[in-house]
């Protein structure tokens, strides 16, 4: 419809300008000494039109091709931006599909364009780490080192891959580099976690597990056993020296000195260092908290010397823990060997024999026969002792056939 009224525009135009035309005598007349020229209006109106649409094209054409070389450019510009748009897409979709070569190579592409460089950089980082190329990957870090817009971004890269790779020392760099610049979000603590636990850095560690609980970013069971591996480190690490073991125990704050492990680890250490007054403080405060047979066992240890009156406060605190304790074999072994060393001669004997009745471990069995076979000779009963002797070498030989390979 549109086209049939055009034509029709047209038709009207050319008839309306035929019959002008027609009814248009008028006569243009140019002199130039000694010569005239008379033209029609018509012509010269036509003539006029003619050179006007020649100049405009000209003109317009002169124009384009002023401006080719500023568009050719512009298209080049947006085909290389059009490109590397695309390699970034595809270098992080393969990325994340685990497709590493592939987005390595997309990203080698994608900075080609200068706003794409930094971020096509951290991702063929990525990709290189994943393949174990580790000198590439360290390479493609090094192309952003000097771009501030990238700079927090690829510190916490740096930081995620080299606890990946185990590399703690170079990992601690960048988180220290990161904590200068007054970054430390919730990822990089995490990190950070990671780095001085690789790094053996105990104290670092708990101060980082507090700040991550405190927030709410890490899961209580993971928090609580960090603690556990950092207190254990730092109290064997100093299970030779007296003082510098109790200034660890001393940093313990009271509510974790309950928890058995821990408790466990510290009464073994004192122990070590012959500070038994400190080991049984320490099994007494966990062990009314929480009931943990390694605990009595470390407590049988620390036992005090004949006569003391350490020990026979162990013997009371054991027979009290007997009454909501029954039938424990560990507990009977424990109260058996204080009244052994007491010489309650009877009393050991019953509760080791009642160790002997209740116990299904061949360790627990094995030493009550060995301490009753103490017991014996020390008694004067040698055939007694013979027969004990006999019985714990039994159970030895039996729990070592049970334990090697078929």
């Amino acid at each position: 419809m549109r086209i049939f009224i055009r034509f029709l525009i047209l038709f009207a135009l050319a008839a309306g300008l035929a019959v002008g035309g027609r009814f248009n005598p008028g006569n243009v007349v140019f002199f130039y000494p000694p010569n005239r020229f008379d033209i029609s209006l018509n012509l010269f109106l036509f003539a006029f039109l003619v050179l006007f649409f020649v100049l405009y094209f000209l003109l317009r054409t002169l124009m384009i091709a002023l401006d080719m070389p500023q568009k050719v450019a512009a298209y080049r510009q947006s085909k290389r931006e059009r490109d590397s748009n695309k390699a970034l897409r595809e270098g992080l979709k393969a990325l994340f599909e685990g497709r590493f070569g592939h987005a390595e190579k997309s990203a080698l592409k994608a900075q080609d364009l200068n706003e794409n460089k930094g971020l096509a950089t951290l991702i063929g980082a990525r990709a290189a780490h994943h393949m174990s190329q580790f000198e590439r990957r360290d390479a493609w870090l090094s192309k952003i080192e000097d771009d501030a817009g990238f700079k927090t971004a690829r510190l916490v890269t740096m930081t995620e891959l080299f606890v990946d790779e185990h590399k703690a020392e170079r990992a601690l760099e960048a988180v220290a580099e990161l904590n200068a610049r007054g970054k430390r979000h919730i990822q990089v603590l995490r990190w950070a976690l990671k780095a001085n636990q690789q790094a053996k850095n105990w104290n670092e560690v708990l101060k980082l597990v507090r700040t991550l609980e405190k927030n709410h970013a890490i899961h209580p069971a993971l928090a609580g056993r960090l603690r556990e591996m950092a207190y254990e480190a730092l109290l064997r690490e100093n299970e030779h020296d007296p003082e510098s073991l109790r200034y660890v125990w001393n940093e313990v704050p009271s509510n974790e000195r309950k928890n058995r492990y821990i408790a466990f680890t510290a009464a073994t250490a004192f122990t070590e260092c012959q500070l038994f007054d400190e080991a049984r403080f320490i099994v007494e405060n966990a062990l009314s908290d929480e009931w943990d047979i390694r605990l009595v066992r470390i407590y049988r240890e620390a036992a005090g010397s004949e006569g003391s009156a350490a020990l026979r406060m162990q013997i009371e605190r054991c027979e009290s823990w007997m009454q909501t304790h029954v039938r424990e074999p560990e507990l009977e072994l424990c109260l058996g060997v204080l009244c052994f060393k007491q010489k309650l001669w009877g009393k050991a004997q019953v509760h080791m024999e009642n160790t002997l009745a209740y116990c299904k471990e061949a360790r627990t069995e094995r030493e009550a026969n060995l301490y009753l076979a103490q017991l014996h000779e020390a008694i004067g009963q040698a055939s007694e002792a013979a027969k004990y002797y006999r019985q714990c070498a039994m159970v030895g030989q039996r729990s070592i056939f049970l334990s090697s390979p078929s």
